[in-house]
């Protein structure tokens, strides 16, 4: 409850100061003011749980301030008090939004249970979000194909650290399924209902980074316009994933050194630390050891993360999972596609065995994924999955180019639609917004030419 955190607005001094001394007592952090103004300006700049306002706040209307607050927190309960209560306004604030409404002089017990009550159900809310996502994460999961000697050790090694809340170190070559191991671990972990939360640590510029792990406050940097809260609190009781960790830059290194040891983190611009409690697990296609002694990578962080190492062997030392990983990605293909296909050619299979598939397992399901769309007999052929001296390659794209071509299209598109607003496109490519920056990075496209 210590963690949950209340604004109380009311022009009444005398009531503030008690519903703030009650409240206080009851374990809540409370921030009390006593006009609108003062509540939207305390909003902008800290996150809080659960607001109580007033109805009339003298030109103000409370309902107006409720909506928006809801602006900058949807999510956040909105209790509401008057002196003036008629069912007709009772209908209005809970139509537009209030949780409840209480008429003064109110009982405390009542206004009590009505907090705990909007903090139960805004929780309840919360876990029905990590569990639908959760659920999503699960299917995904199932990508995890394997019955080699080396993949049951891997499987092993996940049920073995599941249940256990040490740092986690993920390492292997790129496209061997880092993140599927980390969400496994997660999903089988007593945090399998809170949330799981991944960024690429090589994908940000280190500002933008260090905002997106620990968040900032209002002001703390040019066009910080109200408060965010970081990756580090939103995973809190959950699972965050650091992939691509060799990618962090020194001084953000010593930063994740202080959040393993101390359990804290402390947003840009903040003089106030914050209390975590988060698993970690990072991933690496680098030798970390080697990156510690080049001068690349700091020893103490690396032996901080490196508790639990759990070792993804390329594809090329699991060839016998080829098979049954051609058939997963085969039935998934040609399901998404609606195509009847039986099967995969003898000769195709055989030429499956003896490539070394450099991109792993991402390598061999964008094959198949390529071969389904382009076969147009029920059996898969050599050259459907390696596109050969039939021309096809001369008629057609490779996928990988075609989707990076799409890929950027896309973004100027969106980019151009929201006038370079990154934060509006990403809402309407409903992604995070550090994937569309890890895009605009990528694709060296600067979003104020299309403002």
């Amino acid at each position: 409850m210590a963690d949950e955190k209340i604004l109380v607005v009311d022009d009444d001094a005398n009531i503030l100061e008690v519903i703030k001394i009650r409240l206080e007592a009851e374990g809540y952090q409370v921030t009390a003011v006593e006009s609108a103004e003062k509540a939207l300006a305390k909003a902008r700049e800290e996150f809080f749980n659960l607001a109580i306002t007033d109805l009339k706040l003298g030109s103000t209307d409370g309902i107006e301030l409720m909506e928006n607050l809801l602006l900058i927190n949807p999510d956040m309960p909105v209790i509401i008090l008057t002196a003036y209560g008629t069912i007709e306004n009772a209908v209005q604030a809970v139509k537009k939004g209030a949780y409840s409404y209480l008429t003064k002089p109110f009982d405390h017990k009542e206004l009590s249970l009505q907090i705990r009550n909007a903090l139960e159900k805004q929780r309840l809310m919360s876990q029905i979000r990590d569990l639908e996502t959760i659920i999503q994460d699960k299917y995904n999961i199932s990508n995890i194909v394997g019955k080699s000697e080396k993949m049951k050790k891997v499987f092993e090694q996940i049920g073995q650290v599941a249940k256990t809340d040490f740092t986690v170190y993920i390492y292997g070559e790129s496209g061997t399924g880092k993140e599927l191991v980390a969400k496994a671990i997660h999903c089988n972990s007593l945090r399998a209902a809170r949330p799981f939360v991944a960024i690429n640590c090589g994908a940000l510029p280190e500002t933008l980074l260090e905002s997106e792990l620990f968040g900032h406050v209002k002001g703390a940097f040019t066009d910080a316009h109200q408060a965010k809260k970081g990756l580090f609190a939103q995973a809190d009781k959950g699972t965050i994933f650091l992939d691509d960790i060799a990618e962090a830059p020194p001084s953000l290194q010593i930063k994740l050194l202080r959040v393993l040891q101390e359990q804290e983190i402390r947003p840009i611009g903040s003089d106030i630390t914050q209390k975590v409690d988060v698993r970690v697990i990072v991933a690496t296609n680098k030798d970390l050891a080697k990156e510690v002694q080049e001068g690349r990578f700091r020893e103490d962080l690396f032996y901080r993360i490196h508790v639990i190492p759990i070792y993804l062997p390329p594809l090329r030392e699991r060839k016998e999972d080829i098979p049954l990983l051609a058939d997963y990605f085969l039935k998934k293909y040609s399901q998404g596609l609606n195509k009847k296909i039986e099967g995969i050619s003898a000769e195709a299979m055989r030429k499956m065995m003896l490539y070394d598939w450099p991109g792993n397992v991402r390598e061999l399901e964008n094959k198949i994924e390529c071969a389904v769309a382009l076969c147009k007999k029920p059996i898969i052929t050599p050259e459907d999955i390696f596109l050969a001296a039939d021309n096809r390659e001369e008629q057609i794209k490779a996928l990988e180019e075609a989707r990076l071509e799409f890929e950027k299209e896309y973004l100027i598109n969106l980019l151009k639609i929201n006038k370079g607003h990154v934060a509006r496109a990403a809402r309407m490519a409903k992604r995070q917004r550090s994937d569309l920056y890890y895009l605009i990075k990528k694709y060296n496209i600067n979003p104020a030419d299309y403002r």
